[in-house]
């Protein structure tokens, strides 16, 4: 019995695969070269695979993961590539005080987070649903706890970057949220137990 195929367009190029595959994994069964937009394949970091997808008899585009989105017939694929922002934010975590300072912290760094205008444009670009505007808001208030939990599923994608007027960078300032926690009043058991092997000897860690 032969394997039920869909045609599909992606990047102007029509294609078919197999029912069941994911828009990469159509990609790549049509032989064409993925030379960019898959971090899981050593090519980027997770969340390179965001692109638009409108599907067939739609008129809305929406913005999409290639790696776990399934193909179906007619849908039409535009991978997004990224560009780095004029301003690049940079802090140390070694330098960050006990909590006090936290506040100061996020305006020094991150200055246009208390610009958000909350347009919502954040939370329709996010491909995994989150609620961006609220961690913008929960960081700025200093609740980086909640804001930590908001931005956990987070894949770093950039898409929330590209859609901020303010250029707030909001995915970047959630990593900010979770380092913050994670640096100061969370230690994550697996963390703590990986550690305690590689002391132990019982994990060998080659460093170039």
């Amino acid at each position: 019995m032969s394997e039920e195929l869909y045609t599909l367009v992606i990047d102007g190029k029509e294609i078919q695969a197999p029912a069941n595959s994911s828009i990469i994994q159509a990609l790549a069964r049509a032989g064409k070269a993925i030379t960019a937009n898959v971090g899981c394949m050593g090519q980027g970091v997770c969340g390179s695979c965001r692109c638009l997808v409108r599907k067939e008899g739609e008129r809305k585009a929406e913005t999409k993961l290639g790696c776990e989105t399934k193909i179906e017939p007619g849908m039409q694929v535009s991978f997004i590539d990224y560009f780095l922002p004029a301003r690049i934010h940079y802090y140390d975590m070694n330098k960050v005080g006990d909590g006090w300072n936290w506040l100061d912290e996020v305006d020094e760094t991150f200055p246009e987070a208390k610009n958000c205008r909350h347009c919502g444009g954040c939370d329709a670009a996010c491909p995994k649903g989150l609620e961006v505007q609220n961690g913008v808001a929960q960081v700025v208030s200093g609740d980086f706890s909640t804001a930590s939990n908001t931005f956990d599923e987070c894949v770093m994608c950039n898409l929330c970057t590209l859609a901020c007027p303010e250029h707030i960078r909001p995915n970047h300032l959630g990593l900010f949220a979770r380092r913050m926690k994670a640096a100061r009043t969370l230690r994550p058991v697996d963390l703590m137990r990986r550690l305690q092997e590689i002391d132990n000897g019982k994990i060998k860690v080659e460093i170039d």
